[in-house]
């Protein structure tokens, strides 16, 4: 091996540290910027996925920075992340609720949608497998989040347009719409909030949950 190469090897690690040292040694802000910058230079516009998901919103912005120092968000902070997340549900625009419990079925087991391979004819699913149990038929799924199996049976939803089921049914709507109006920093899908499903997709969904005669409920 050359000196020139020996010598080359044996600095790499000074320099590596040395670098280090002087990142660590700036603001936070200032490494927060640099470190956007990074990011902001690594993504390009392609298909359906643009850079602006990489604009944090308050929510994102305070949820992130409580994960990093490795702490829960402030109960106050927490509280108003919610309330302004609240005022963006959209209720049905015909006051209905449910749609197609097989039209759901389809939307909750497709993943397409919103990707770089993706093109505006392309429809949404809804993913929701990915992180949910959901049908007892399906045995494959994750579990980032809480089996749905039963949901409107276990909540006492035999008839969802009843005046007694009312609660459950715009929870649910409301957090499929804008899961972090009641979790400031839920990490599940704002689905309608952030348009990955539009209004009929959620009624189909909605039916999936709470119809009786869903699989959901058997």
């Amino acid at each position: 091996m050359q000196k020139s190469t020996i010598a080359t090897l044996l600095a790499a690690p000074v320099l590596v540290l040395g670098l280090s040292a002087c990142v660590s040694s700036l603001p936070s802000a200032e490494y927060d910027r640099i470190t956007g910058d990074v990011v902001k230079a690594s993504f390009q516009d392609k298909g359906m996925a643009k850079v602006d998901r990489l604009v944090q919103d308050d929510a994102n912005r305070e949820c992130a920075a409580a994960q990093v120092a490795g702490k829960p968000i402030d109960e106050k902070l927490a509280k108003a992340i919610e309330e302004a997340e609240m005022k963006t549900v959209k209720w049905p625009s015909d006051g209905k609720f449910l749609g197609d419990w097989k039209e759901g079925e389809k939307i909750a087991q497709s993943g397409r949608g919103l990707t770089w391979s993706d093109n505006e004819k392309t429809v949404n699913g809804g993913n929701c497998y990915n992180c949910h149990q959901i049908t007892k038929e399906e045995i494959s799924f994750g579990n980032l989040g809480p089996s749905l199996y039963n949901y409107g049976k276990l909540r006492g939803v035999s008839d969802p347009n009843s005046p007694a089921s009312k609660a459950i049914v715009e929870y649910t709507w409301g957090k499929m719409w804008n899961s972090r109006a009641y979790n400031a920093c839920s990490q599940m899908p704002r689905a309608g909030h952030k348009g990955i499903l539009n209004e009929q997709q959620l009624k189909h969904v909605m039916a999936l949950l709470l119809d009786p005669n869903s699989p959901v409920n058997k």
